[in-house]
């Protein structure tokens, strides 16, 4: 066919000056990609004339999409802290400067340098856990999932390990803790009812092949009404009468008070540790503020026994997880709360983040917004049902409309009440200025 005959050969197309200063060999492989695709168009008839500048702009787009970050920074205007989607906690930019210089170079993540010889990776933490919640040893792996996947499968592979019905969560991503408990090995035991489970459950599920007593936070729900569960201190007990490891996967552990009597229907984590539990494990990118993480706390002979599964390996922690990490354990310590994001956003005070609403509304059109009281959720499976105040900027006019207009802009809203809101506690402050931008490009 005459089409095919004007088809550009791949190195003279490329060789072109509109591809000055991109890389060759990349730019060949796309080249070749787009020629095949024109040929076949051709055959089967769907093109009837060739544009070789029309091929060339689709080359270079191609390859510019290929080299373009597909993770992209957000405003996060939802009001959600601890957004699953967008992140959960975030790094302070003080804390990523302070980690650079060991990520950036070789560094001692397991070389100990008084003895010249191989160390242990969790040095690096451990020592500011024992201090910041008075334990007596911690491991780290790479997030909670895998924290309760090598607990059971440590202590419990082909044994039972009782829990609660009403404690059988699914987390974000549909991954259910019955799946996570078979897949490690244990014999998941039920008790109790869906609403209501008590003491004598447990201890009437106890067998000569029982191994842990295990309770799970209901980190994404809760139960209302008529319902009752058991203290983990109480589980704790029964466990220790029978040689039984007891177990808390709390999820999301915290240790500074919380605001907005948010600590009312939650332990802070010195609270639960006072009675010295066999172990605990919960995530270092909820409440906690720090990288995703799955911290296991408890007693030494415990965390000893876990660092000699062989899974460890395949569940350690990287040297960016744990500097940076080790930075957040450092800000807890000198009580250094601003350098943790997702604490400093939730202590905002409601005054503070109406002046900042405010300030960003003297430089919009008067009509085109108002600064409104409104409620807001803590997110990523912490808090369940718990709400606290905030404050949002109204922008007016259609709400969905809206919505898509800024979603495109890279700031993710909400809609309430068929109101396109911007809630500011969840705005970065250094954001303003480039939300103030957007807000005006839109809203004209």
């Amino acid at each position: 066919m005459e089409l095919l005959k004007q088809i550009p050969q791949v190195d003279k197309l490329t060789s072109d000056d509109f591809f000055i200063g991109l890389n060759q060999s990349l730019l060949n492989k796309i080249a070749r990609d787009k020629i095949e695709i024109l040929r076949e168009d051709i055959l089967s008839g769907r093109v009837e004339k060739t544009d070789n500048y029309a091929l060339k702009e689709a080359i270079k787009t191609e390859y510019e999409e290929l080299l373009s970050s597909s993770l992209k920074p957000l405003i996060n205007a939802t009001g959600v802290i601890l957004h699953t989607n967008m992140g959960r906690s975030l790094i302070s930019k003080e804390i990523l400067e302070k980690v650079s210089n060991v990520i950036c170079n070789y560094s001692n993540l397991e070389y100990n340098q008084d003895k010249g010889s191989r160390g242990e990776r969790y040095e690096h933490v451990s020592k500011h856990f024992k201090t910041l919640l008075d334990v007596e040893d911690v491991l780290v792996v790479n997030n909670n999932a895998a924290a309760v996947f090598l607990i059971l499968n440590t202590f419990a592979k082909e044994k039972e390990v009782v829990v609660s019905r009403g404690e059988l969560v699914e987390i974000g991503g549909s991954f259910r803790i019955p799946d996570v408990m078979r897949q490690s090995g244990a014999v998941l035991y039920e008790v109790g009812a869906t609403n209501k489970t008590k003491l004598e459950d447990y201890s009437n599920a106890i067998s000569d092949n029982t191994s842990i007593l295990m309770k799970v936070h209901q980190s994404n729900f809760t139960i209302e009404g008529f319902s009752a569960d058991v203290d983990f201190e109480d589980i704790q007990r029964l466990a220790a009468k029978h040689g039984l490891l007891d177990y808390y996967d709390l999820g999301s552990g915290y240790v500074a008070p919380l605001p907005y009597n948010l600590s009312s229907s939650e332990h802070p984590l010195a609270k639960i540790l006072q009675k010295s539990p066999s172990l605990i494990s919960f995530s270092g990118d909820k409440l906690f503020g720090s990288v995703q993480a799955g911290i296991i706390v408890g007693k030494k002979e415990f965390i000893d026994v876990l660092k000699k599964n062989q899974l460890l390996r395949m569940l350690r922690v990287d040297k960016i997880t744990l500097s940076i990490l080790e930075e957040t354990l450092k800000a807890y310590l000198q009580e250094e709360y601003d350098l943790i994001p997702t604490l400093k956003m939730l202590f905002f005070d409601t005054k503070i983040l109406r002046q900042r609403a405010e300030k960003m509304q003297s430089s919009l059109k008067i009509e085109a917004s108002e600064v409104i009281d409104t409620i807001t959720v803590m997110g990523g499976g912490t808090l369940p049902n718990r709400e606290f105040p905030s404050i949002a900027l109204h922008i007016k006019g259609k709400a969905s409309s809206l919505e898509r207009a800024f979603r495109k802009k890279g700031v993710i809203g909400r809609i309430e009440e068929d109101k396109f809101l911007l809630d500011i506690r969840t705005v970065l402050e250094d954001k303003e200025v480039e939300l103030l931008e957007i807000i005006n490009e839109i809203v004209k």
